[in-house]
């Protein structure tokens, strides 16, 4: 996976946006005004995303390529590399869950109007 798909796959997903609020060199995706997945576009090595806190540790014992979220809250955030040895259709999986899990964590009345907004697409 690339920068390009990264923020393809992540911008595909209802309702959201991209901002740098961390600097130019940090691109950052948010549901809701909620962040979900944030990676460094320079070197586009890794990225981080949401995750449930049991399966971060399952996918920390289970991939090297994942290790607790860098500069994150790390019972809640992995940080994933993108070596190419995990597929990317599994990285894409992971934006997924992370996407769900902060749109789940919204007030019912912002995801009535992301859905709204998606189904007005």
């Amino acid at each position: 996976m690339d920068i390009l798909s990264f923020r393809d796959y992540c911008l595909s997903l209802p309702g959201v946006t991209e901002s740098f609020p961390f600097g130019e060199d940090t691109l950052v995706f948010k549901v809701g005004g909620k962040i979900f997945a944030l990676a460094g576009i320079n070197l586009f090595e890794s990225f981080n995303v949401k995750c449930d806190p049991e399966k971060a540790i399952e996918l920390r014992d289970q991939y090297p390529e994942v290790i607790p979220g860098y500069h994150m809250n790390k019972r809640h955030w992995n940080t994933v590399s993108v070596t190419g040895r995990v597929p990317e259709n599994l990285l894409k999986n992971w934006i997924s869950e992370s996407y769900h899990l902060v749109f789940q964590s919204l007030s019912k009345k912002i995801r009535e109007e992301l859905d709204k907004k998606d189904t007005d697409r």
